[in-house]
């Protein structure tokens, strides 16, 4: 870097702090402690990395670092927040901020974010990977809808700082393939993405399986066992289903996000890793706060740059474009001979409401694709949770499955009359296996309808595998 970093600061004592860490790092330092004077100098210098108060005695921080971005696109503002004002540190985020640090912060966070700004700026993070183009693709995603540019959009700025992701949005809509992106369009790319889902985990395997053991740390502990954390240094960890953590673990994570240190089971000593974490839930997370499933100081620890992905239904004129890449894919594999969809099909696409969101849309064309030879997929080859789909609930209209209640529906009795006679566990099996069918493979949600563990269900469906 050929020019110093501007360091915007109007408390002396911290700002020489700051100061003595970066000139400690080998970096040189512009120290300025008010708007006027970061006008002043910025205008002299053209500094590529900024350090930014966002209090400052004479004028708003944000407006500033607005002014920068407007002169030099490519500058790479870090703000600086109270921990009381991390809203308008996300803020500056959507505005185009690089990163931020909420007081008060260590040295190693501080130089970490310099450094991710300096890779940033030397890669200019793959800037023609990562745009949007004219068929609608991005990252894996598509669609060209306006809310799905949205998406891009935001995926592309949030990828170009270390700071915590917490993706929402119903089931299906694509949470890890978000999850993905982020990681591939950031400076961490080269790194591992690792994703763990804490809804298919048992609760008592999941401290080992985020943090690791020790060989003899617990019966079955065999041999030391690297977790997710560790395996994901230097990139990204993906924590799918968070709100399915259980509360003695959600303790343990606040400290590893605190403290960027984790300790395997059966340790004595910390180890230090450098992780970004992205999570998911298909859950409403405040809901999941007031119900005291869920801890309020991590829930705001992992909530710093939100990101909510749009189900299907509101995606215009995104539900045929995704429809044809799927049966160009599956037909290919499959080797069949499918060339497109009936005017009849394509009617019904676009007026069903897709509770499953894509993850349905891919089942029924994959299940047209393997039954069916083509050249046309007409109606009578669709399945039939198509040409006669679930009611959406209204809490799948709100965005979230926040709890089974709200998905629950009255019992219907039509066809109790012929499980009559039938052994209980039998009965037990078809109607668990319905209703994870019912909620499109989604173990976790199923068992939020039955209002049991997740893991209850994955030992019996173990237990019927083995059968």
């Amino acid at each position: 870097m050929d020019r110093p970093i501007l360091l915007v600061e109007d408390t002396p004592s911290l700002s020489m702090v700051y100061e003595a860490v970066i000139r400690k790092a080998g970096h040189r330092a512009d120290c300025v402690f008010s708007v006027s004077e970061a006008r002043e100098k910025f205008a002299k210098t053209k500094h590529k990395i900024v350090l930014l108060d966002l209090l400052l005695p004479d004028g708003d921080g944000m407006e500033l670092m607005a002014e920068f971005i407007a002169t030099q696109p490519n500058i790479k503002v870090i703000v600086i927040t109270a921990n009381g004002s991390i809203n308008r540190a996300v803020e500056a985020m959507r505005l185009g901020a690089f990163n931020f640090l909420v007081k008060p912060f260590d040295e190693t966070r501080l130089l970490s974010a310099v450094d991710n700004a300096q890779k940033a700026l030397a890669n200019d993070v793959g800037q023609s990977r990562t745009q949007y183009d004219d068929t609608g693709e991005f990252q894996g995603f598509i669609g060209s809808s306006k809310a799905m540019q949205d998406i891009y959009k935001m995926v592309r700025n949030i990828g170009r700082s270390t700071a915590t992701v917490f993706v929402t949005g119903e089931s299906g809509t694509g949470k890890e393939l978000c999850a993905q992106a982020i990681h591939d369009v950031s400076n961490r790319a080269s790194g591992p993405f690792v994703p763990l889902n804490c809804g298919a985990i048992p609760r008592g395997l999941l401290e080992s399986e985020v943090f690791g053991h020790l060989k003899g740390s617990f019966t079955g502990a065999i041999a030391d066992k690297k977790g997710a954390a560790a395996a994901a240094s230097g990139g990204t960890l993906f924590l799918d289903e968070i709100c399915e953590m259980d509360l003695s673990l959600q303790t343990k994570l606040l400290r590893f996000l605190q403290t960027s240190t984790i300790q395997p089971v059966g340790a004595t000593k910390a180890q230090m890793v450098d992780v970004r974490i992205v999570c998911a839930t298909n859950r409403d997370p405040l809901t999941e706060v007031r119900a005291g499933r869920f801890r309020e100081d991590l829930y705001y620890r992992l909530h710093v740059v939100p990101i909510h992905l749009p189900p299907l239904r509101e995606r215009e004129g995104d539900v045929m474009k995704i429809a044809d890449e799927i049966l160009t894919k599956f037909t290919a594999e499959e080797s069949k001979n499918f060339t497109g969809f009936s005017a009849e099909v394509r009617d019904i696409f676009t007026s069903m409401a897709w509770p499953g969101n894509v993850r349905q849309l891919m089942n029924a064309i994959r299940n047209v694709v393997v039954l069916n030879d083509g050249p046309i997929v007409l109606p009578e080859m669709l399945p039939s949770e198509v040409t006669m789909p679930h009611p959406v609930s209204n809490n799948a209209h709100a965005g979230f499955a926040s709890s089974p209640d709200a998905m629950r529906t009255e019992p219907q009795p039509n066809n109790v009359s012929a499980f009559i006679g039938t052994p209980l566990a039998t009965f037990e099996r078809v109607f668990i296996e319905a209703t994870i069918e019912y909620c499109d493979g989604s173990i976790p949600q199923a068992a939020r309808l039955l209002d049991v563990s997740p893991s209850t269900l994955y030992r019996k469906k173990e237990s019927w595998d083995k059968i």
